[in-house]
């Protein structure tokens, strides 16, 4: 039977008393869509890797919580940091629900020079990474993940900070996903609909990212981000 998953973050949890709280959008959902009664089985994630069996109680905010078990997915082995010039309107959206689904560790907006959009100040920027964090949280819930991708705050090309191996993907001058060699830590970075300045990919390559172009067909910026995503787990991954 398909597992009823609900999230809670850590602080939520009372494993002294073996109880744990939902949060009142969670309840209602227990409560007034699934329609669950005192006694029904349940699973809570953490977003940080943890599930547990638990059962209703007549509150419905609060579950007994049974036993620890494993997540209803494994998590995968690489760790991939997504890192994705913005976009306009949905597609944004679009790469944070499909990349968490396909196994992302982070998410990092990129600020580029030919980026589809430009942020007003910050707040504009803490929005929008709430909106992103809310689909991430659902996209995970779908997915069977007890781990939710962590999205950070826009941040400017040139201030990225990386992490194993760095790829940037081009639409010219790169080299074959071939030349790519096995790790277990990568941070990728996928350009807007206008791609990479000159000066962005000099600079890359002065950071020793290896910069990689796919086949002969240009893809719309969403379209990459999940391609590359699919395509890494495929070769260093668990997308097998």
């Amino acid at each position: 039977m398909t597992r009823r998953r609900f999230h809670a973050p850590p602080a939520a949890f009372n494993l002294t008393d073996q109880t744990v709280n939902l949060a009142a959008s969670e309840a209602r959902h227990l409560r007034d869509v699934l329609r669950l009664k005192a006694g029904d089985e349940v699973y809570v994630f953490d977003g940080e890797g943890r599930e547990f069996r638990c059962t209703v109680t007549r509150e419905a905010a609060e579950l007994h919580i049974e036993a620890e078990v494993e997540p209803a997915k494994p998590e995968s082995q690489l760790q991939l940091n997504l890192c994705v010039a913005l976009l306009k309107g949905e597609k944004f959206d679009l790469v944070v629900q499909k990349a968490t689904e396909l196994g992302v560790k982070r998410i990092t907006p990129l600020i580029t020079r030919y980026a589809d959009i430009h942020l007003r100040d910050q707040s504009d920027a803490a929005k929008r990474v709430v909106r992103w964090q809310r689909i991430a949280l659902e996209a995970a819930k779908q997915s069977g993940r007890a781990f939710v991708p962590e999205i950070s705050l826009p941040v400017a090309f040139e201030s990225l900070e990386t992490n194993g191996a760095c790829v940037m993907f081009s639409e010219r001058g790169g080299e074959s996903l071939e030349t790519l060699r096995e790790s277990e830590t990568i941070t990728a970075l996928v350009g807007s609909e206008g791609g990479w300045s000159d000066e962005e990919i000099e600079s890359a390559r002065a950071r020793d990212f290896h910069v990689i172009t796919l086949g002969g067909r240009i893809l719309r910026a969403e379209t990459a981000a999940v391609t590359v995503t699919a395509l890494l787990q495929h070769m260093f991954g668990d997308l097998k």
